[in-house]
C-alpha cells in the first residue's frame, strides 16, 4: 500500500551538509520525496512537534538542539512508507543501527542522530499536517 510519512534531516546532519547524501539513501531504498523544504525550526515548532517527550528530561535538550541550525522536513511517499523509512533510518543509538542504514553512515550520537521518521501512519499525517498544506506536496 502506497503511504506518506514524515521525515526531519536534523541541524547535526545539516550542519554537516549531508542532506543530499541522505536524500540518495532515501531514494536508493525506493522512496519518493515528494514535498521538501529547508527551514529554521521555532522554538514553538520545535516544543509542539515533540510535545509526546514533554515531560522526559531530555526535552529541553531536544528543543534546543532542533531549533540550533536550519532542519529539511520532507514528505516520502512509497510502499509501506513508514516502516520502510523507520529500517532505512536505523535504529536511534548509531552503534546499534544496521550497516548502510542513515544513523550508522551519519549520526555522530543518540542525541545527534541526524534524522527523525514519524512512527505510525496517523502521527505521519499530523506530522506533515504541521509543515506542509496538502498543495505543496506533489506526487
Amino acid at each position: 500500500m502506497t503511504e506518506r510519512t514524515f521525515s526531519i534531516i536534523k541541524p547535526d546532519a545539516t550542519e554537516r551538509n549531508l542532506t543530499g547524501k541522505i536524500n540518495a539513501v532515501i531514494e536508493g531504498a525506493g522512496l519518493r520525496i515528494v514535498a521538501q523544504r529547508r527551514i529554521r525550526m521555532t522554538e514553538d515548532q520545535a516544543k509542539t512537534f515533540y510535545e509526546v517527550h514533554k515531560e522526559r528530561p531530555f526535552y529541553g535538550e531536544l528543543v534546543g538542539q532542533m531549533t540550533s541550525a536550519p532542519v529539511v522536513v520532507q514528505v516520502l511517499e512509497g510502499e509501506n512508507a513508514v516502516a520502510k523509512y523507520r529500517e532505512i533510518m536505523g535504529a536511534t543509538n548509531p552503534e546499534q543501527a544496521a550497516e548502510g542504514t542513515i544513523r550508522k553512515l551519519f549520526a555522530k550520537n543518540v542525541g545527534e542522530n541526524s534524522v527523525h521518521g514519524s512512527d505510525s501512519q496517523d502521527n505521519a499525517k499530523l506530522e506533515i499536517a504541521q509543515f506542509f498544506t496538502e498543495d505543496q506536496i506533489v506526487g
